[in-house]
């Protein structure tokens, strides 16, 4: 079928939208449109149609669908606040236990990866080679000068401060599994979790670093959830037998940069950031992030 919708002028957009229903002065609207494209903005104003109709619930106004959307900006940047934190922590540690197994330039041999097929490894070594030329870095700059007669690479430790969390995660899912058990054990995770909560992380990263809407996003990659039987606080119930999280939505995500907060930075406010956001922000409806209404007291959230 031919796409046939051509360009709508800012009025034409605005009217539409108030013809379906939204409650909002035009030009307040026509101004908001202006700054906020309206195929941007109608991801936030989706949850207010009508079923099988091409309106707006009673009621819908601009005010609650902007709040909706400043939430979710907000939201985003304090999870790129978050998963930072995790990234960078758990490089350190990958690189520390790499380099200790491998050599400086243990990165540069296909077999110290052979977790790889041999084609992910040649495009992950190529990126780095890229990002290597790319970089401006002062440590670039001094070590080939100092060192450059003699190598053509920089060490992990320098190499691992230019790599993308998507280069990074692929660096762990490449190492032999008694590196992934050392990196794992430092947060008291298995392996296996901790690389499904990486990519996890990464998706929700990317979403977020790309400005999409994410707050009632349904997640590709649901994280892994820790046995029961040692961790039962990830399957607490409710009164009629939920799960009272959700793992594939971005409440599950709060919930694991908390816990890695929690161990990594101690003395972090950044829960305290996210609580004061959901404060500000009373009517956004929590469940739609898969989180239970009383949320902020639940143990992973407020450990005693």
């Amino acid at each position: 079928m031919e796409y046939l919708k051509g360009h709508m002028p800012l009025e034409m957009q605005a009217q539409q939208l108030l013809d379906r229903g939204l409650v909002a002065d035009k030009a307040a609207l026509i101004q908001r449109l202006s700054a906020v494209s309206y195929y941007r903005i109608s991801g936030y104003i989706h949850p207010f149609r009508q079923p099988g109709a091409d309106g707006y619930q009673p009621g819908t106004t601009l005010e609650e669908v902007w709040g909706r959307y400043c939430f979710d900006r907000r939201l985003r940047v304090l999870l790129l606040d978050a998963i930072e934190r995790v990234e960078v922590a758990v490089r350190t540690q990958l690189v520390y236990h790499f380099a200790e197994t491998h050599g400086p330039f243990g990165h540069c041999r296909e077999e110290s990866l052979d977790g790889l097929k041999i084609e992910e490894y040649i495009e992950w070594r190529e990126a780095l080679i890229v990002e290597t030329k790319r970089s401006k870095e002062a440590f670039k700059e001094h070590f080939f000068k100092k060192y450059g007669d003699s190598h053509r690479n920089l060490p992990v430790w320098m190499v691992s401060e230019l790599m993308s969390m998507g280069s990074m995660l692929t660096f762990y899912r490449g190492v032999e599994k008694s590196i992934q058990t050392r990196v794992a054990s430092h947060f008291n995770w298995p392996e296996e979790l901790l690389l499904s909560w990486l990519r996890s992380l990464y998706a929700a990263r990317n979403i977020c670093a790309h400005h999409a809407r994410v707050w009632n996003r349904v997640l590709g990659y649901p994280p892994g959830l820790p046995h029961k039987n040692k961790f039962p606080e990830w399957h607490l119930k409710d009164e009629d037998g939920k799960n009272l999280l959700v793992n594939n939505r971005c409440g599950i995500i709060l919930m694991i940069c908390r816990t890695f907060l929690t161990q990594i930075s101690p003395t972090s406010r950044w829960h305290e950031r996210v609580n004061a956001l959901f404060a500000e922000y009373p009517t956004i409806p929590v469940a739609d992030m898969g989180l239970p209404p009383d949320w902020h007291l639940h143990p992973l959230w407020n450990p005693s």
